[in-house]
C-alpha cells in the first residue's frame, strides 16, 4: 500500500484544487508537527513529570494542568517564527498573541484549544488538541482582538488531534475530511481515511446525565424518548456514551455516528453554555459538517453565529443530522 503523508496530501490538495494556499500549507504541517510533541509528552505521562495541577487558573477560572501549560507552550513556539501568522489566541491565554516584531508577519490567525479534556490527563483517557485557521482580514498592519471575531462559516481550515491508543489527526481545508495517523516508526501522520462520512442516523447520544436536573425542557423531553426504547415514540434503543472530552466524543461520532449534547442549563442562565465558540465549536461544527453532520447551538447553526467576544460560551449540538434536525426543532418549538 503507497502510504500517503500529511505533507503529501496538502501538496496534492494544492495542485489538484488549488484550495491550499503554500502559506496555509506550512501552517498546517506546522500545527500537526507542534501535535507531535504534544503526543510525546503525553505519552510519557508521569515518567515525565507532566502529570497533576500547575496551580495556575486560566482565564475561564478553570485550573490548568501541567499537561495544559505545557501544550500551549508548543504550539506558540512552534508557530511564532515560520511567517505564515499574523497572530494567536487560545483557551489559556486572556488575550491574543500578536507574532513578535522579530518575525515575519503572515496572513493567517491560528486559535486553538491547547489540551481539550483535561479532567481525563491524569486517569490516561484520550485527550486532544483542536484548532483553528481564519484569514487575516485585510488591511490594519496590527492584529487586534477583533480580527478574529469572525463567523465559523469564515475558517479555511479546522481540525483536531486525539492522543488516544493511536494519535490520530483529522483534518478539513473545506473539501470533506481526512484522517491521518501518527507512524510512530517514521515519524509522520499517514492518511488513513478520506471522505469522511457521518450517518444521518443513530443509537447513540453522549450528553453529561448528572446534570438532568438543570436541563432545559426540550433536552430533557429528547433524552427521556432515547431512555424509553423499542416502547418509547422513538422505536429503537439507545446507547449513552459520554468521555468527557470533546476531542474523543467528536471523534467516536466522525467514526461511526452519534449525536453529542453540551446544552445550556440552569446552573449559569446567564451564559449560553459551556464550550468555547471560538475554540471548540466552531472547529468542530465544520468538521461535523464537512462530513455530513449538523451543529447547532440547539436553535441555529453554529457556523453562522457572529462572535462577539473571544472567550465566547455557546451551546452545542453536533453529530449526525436527523438527531440534530429532531432536537433543534424541539427547541424551536416545533
Amino acid at each position: 500500500m503507497n502510504k500517503i503523508s500529511l505533507t503529501r496530501y496538502l501538496v496534492e490538495q494544492q495542485r489538484e484544487h488549488g484550495h491550499i494556499p503554500a502559506q496555509l500549507r506550512l501552517l498546517l504541517e506546522v500545527v500537526a508537527r507542534a501535535c507531535k510533541s504534544i503526543s510525546q509528552a503525553v505519552n510519557k505521562g508521569a515518567l515525565g513529570g507532566v502529570l497533576g495541577s500547575a496551580g495556575s487558573e486560566n482565564v475561564q477560572g478553570e485550573v490548568q494542568k501541567k499537561l495544559d501549560i505545557i501544550a500551549n507552550e508548543v504550539l506558540i513556539e512552534a508557530n511564532e517564527w515560520g511567517g505564515h501568522l499574523a497572530a494567536m489566541a487560545s483557551e489559556e491565554m486572556d488575550s491574543i498573541y500578536a507574532v513578535p516584531n522579530r518575525y515575519p508577519q503572515g496572513e493567517y490567525l491560528l486559535l486553538f484549544d491547547p489540551l481539550d479534556g483535561s479532567s481525563n490527563i491524569d486517569v490516561n483517557v484520550s485527550i486532544g488538541t483542536i484548532f483553528s485557521v481564519l484569514k487575516k482580514p485585510e488591511g490594519g498592519l496590527a492584529v487586534s482582538e477583533q480580527d478574529f471575531l469572525q463567523a465559523g462559516n469564515k475558517q479555511v481550515a479546522a481540525g483536531y488531534c486525539v492522543y488516544g491508543p493511536q494519535t490520530t489527526l483529522v483534518l478539513t481545508v473545506g473539501k470533506g475530511v481526512a484522517m491521518f495517523t501518527l507512524d510512530r516508526e517514521q515519524g509522520s501522520f499517514v492518511l488513513t481515511q478520506e471522505d469522511v462520512q457521518i450517518p444521518a442516523d443513530t443509537k447513540e447520544f453522549a450528553i453529561n446525565m448528572s446534570n438532568m436536573r438543570h436541563w432545559d425542557a426540550p433536552v430533557k423531553r429528547y433524552i427521556d424518548e432515547c431512555l424509553q426504547g423499542k416502547e418509547g415514540p422513538r422505536g429503537k434503543d439507545f446507547n449513552m456514551r459520554w468521555i468527557a472530552s470533546m476531542v474523543a466524543d467528536v471523534h467516536r461520532i466522525l467514526t461511526r455516528g452519534g449525536v453529542f449534547m453540551y446544552p445550556w442549563d440552569k446552573r449559569e442562565p446567564d451564559k449560553a453554555g459551556k464550550l468555547r465558540l471560538m475554540y471548540e465549536a466552531n472547529p468542530m461544527s465544520w468538521l461535523v459538517e464537512q462530513a455530513g453532520g449538523a451543529a447547532t447551538n440547539a436553535k441555529t447553526r453554529i457556523l453562522d453565529l457572529q462572535p462577539t467576544k473571544l472567550h465566547e460560551r455557546v451551546s452545542v449540538v453536533l453529530g449526525s443530522k436527523n438527531e440534530v434536525d429532531r432536537i433543534t426543532a424541539y427547541h424551536n418549538g416545533a
